[in-house]
Formats: structure tokens, sequence, C-alpha cells
């Protein structure tokens, strides 16, 4: 992690990000007076679960997951961050800490905002504390889907999902599967690296899937939203 000065050539100056479009110029000043532009390399992590939390990230390029951390060295990967995105949300309006941990995939930059300053945002501005209440609502709805199939779907719906989830951002980011190791997409199925190993070439015997190297192509789609669903 390193923090990038004013006079740094990777300074990202303009505050442009449409959610903070809707702020007056007082408030944009407020942000602006709250912040820090930090880079993270691939690996480090934005968030710590447990840690103490001051601040809020907006990330400004790049990619980031979010995981919650068991015991031991297992953990359960939740959602990809992309640029656009908030970190530690629920650290503004619950407990002073991080429910969960999230580590850059990509080298990002980032905004860290004082959290009292997005408080106070939300508290005179309707329409940004409208967008920031969207937000957290988007991420709850992931939280109960990630709930409900680790409780009812069996290891074939969970890798069927997961296959399904990453391949959504395709279009925005060609190489998803490459950014991330195989226990990473056992850990968003919540299996064990090699059960995610032998799914993922049994569906590819099963033609539902093709596997080049780290990449993964999806092929049947039918197929794995019927997967999906039945769990």
């Amino acid at each position: 992690m390193k923090t990038i000065l004013e006079t740094d050539q990777d300074f990202i100056c303009n505050i442009d990000a449409p959610c903070f479009q809707m702020l007056t110029s007082e408030e944009v000043e407020l942000i602006r007076a709250g912040k820090t532009q930090v880079f993270f390399r691939k690996g480090d992590n934005l968030s710590k679960q447990g840690a103490f939390a001051s601040y809020v990230l907006f990330v400004i390029t790049g990619l980031a997951k979010q995981y919650i951390e068991g015991d031991s060295s297992k953990s359960l990967n939740l959602r990809i961050i992309k640029p656009g995105e908030f970190v530690g949300l629920s650290a503004v309006f619950t407990k002073n800490i991080f429910n969960y941990s999230s580590v850059a995939i990509t080298d990002c930059q980032v905004y860290l905002i004082e959290k009292e300053s997005i408080a106070s945002i939300v508290q005179q501005n309707g329409m940004f504390g409208f967008n920031i209440i969207k937000r957290y609502c988007e991420q709850n709805v992931n939280l109960f889907d990630t709930l409900r199939n680790m409780t009812y779907k069996q290891m074939n719906g969970r890798i069927a999902d997961t296959l399904l989830y990453l391949d959504s951002h395709k279009n925005q980011i060609p190489e998803i599967f490459q950014l991330l190791s195989r226990k990473d997409i056992a850990d968003f199925a919540g299996i064990s690296t090699e059960s995610a190993v032998k799914l993922l070439k049994s569906f590819e015997k099963d033609n539902l899937i093709e596997l080049h190297e780290k990449d993964i192509h999806l092929i049947n789609y039918n197929t794995l939203n019927e997967i999906s669903r039945k769990g």
C-alpha cells in the first residue's frame, strides 16, 4: 500500500464517479478534505475483518474480492469489487470495525474517505443517502443469496452458481477467471479446492465448460442454470 500524492504521476484529481455527481460544491470539498488516495498492489488487503475502521474505501481503478474469514485457513468469497464501489459502508452506521476482508486481485487505486464525512453528507443530501442505501441493500441481497446457496445447495449447484456469477463479469472483465486461482473459485462455492477441481473437470467432460489453463469458457448455459436452480 502506498499513499499517492498530488505531485505523483498516477494521482487522480477529479472525483468524477456518478455517486459524487449529486453532491453540492461544499459537499465535494468535504469529501476532498477527508480523503486520501492510496495505491494497493495485487495481493494487498484493502480491509481486514475485525480491524478498526476509521474510513470507507472507494475503488477508483482495479479489482478486489470481498470475503469472510473463518477458522484456520478457511474463507468464503462473497463478491468481486469493481471500480465505482464502496468497501466498508457498514462501518459508517454500525460497529467501528470491518465486517469482512477484501484483497486486491489487480493493482488498485482507492480513495480512503473519513467515514464521518460520508455520514455527514448522508444526513444532509437525500439523493446521495438514497444511493448509499441502495448500494448497501444490494450487498445485503448478495449476502442472503450466498447464505441460501451455502445452506440448501449441493456442491454441483454451488460451483454452477460460482461459474455463472464470475462469467457475468466477463463483458467488463474478460480475464476474470485468469485473475482467480482454483482456490478462489472453491472459496466462492464454499467447497474444498480438490472438490472444485474435480467438479470443473466433470463439467468439462459433460461439455458444459471448456478449461484453458486458468481460463474457463462456459458453453451450455441452459444446463448450468438448471444445475444452479436445482442445487
